[in-house]
């Protein structure tokens, strides 16, 4: 489980409310939650971002309300992963819980600048700054979040568990 792309990079306390702002939440169409995804921080965010970028944030990533549209928007706008600092803890679990990988790595957030290209190897946790020549050390994921990430969510994991 890899992936690389270029970094769009912003700062602490990166708030739900910021990542998909409240006026855009009567829709389940995913979508259109990533039409506006970032929008009240970064106007050109969904015209720069590509397939597989990766979004780097600071410390408290995610705070704010416990709603899953969040990191729909984000996965949806096609972003592959979230690195930050630290993150909200209900940020984290509804990040895990609809598919989208995200690691903690004080060090990748310091140093990855934005428009970077960077690869992650889940494996192993090893984050690689290609236009820096760095290479940063993140907790890989156990096997089970894996096993959520690679199946889309969740809930398709646990479909595929029981054989559905």
């Amino acid at each position: 489980m890899n992936t690389k792309g270029f970094a769009h990079k912003y700062g602490d306390n990166i708030d739900t409310d910021v990542i998909i702002p409240a006026r855009y939440l009567n829709t389940p169409n995913h979508q259109e939650l990533a039409a506006h995804c970032m929008e009240d921080i970064d106007l050109e965010f969904i015209k720069k971002v590509k397939p597989n970028d990766i979004i780097v944030g600071g410390y408290n990533f995610g705070c704010g309300s416990s709603r899953e549209h969040a990191p729909i928007a984000i996965k949806a706008s096609g972003i592959s992963c979230v690195i930050a600092k630290t993150f909200a803890r209900i940020f984290y679990r509804n990040a895990i819980n609809i598919g989208l990988a995200i690691l903690e790595c004080e060090e990748a957030s310091d140093k990855i600048q934005a428009g970077d290209e960077v690869a992650i190897d889940f494996d192993t946790g090893v984050i690689t700054n290609i236009t820096r020549n760095e290479q940063y050390q993140a907790e890989p994921f156990p096997q089970f979040i894996k096993d959520i990430i690679n199946q889309n969510g969740l809930m398709s994991a646990i479909a595929v568990q029981e054989g559905n």
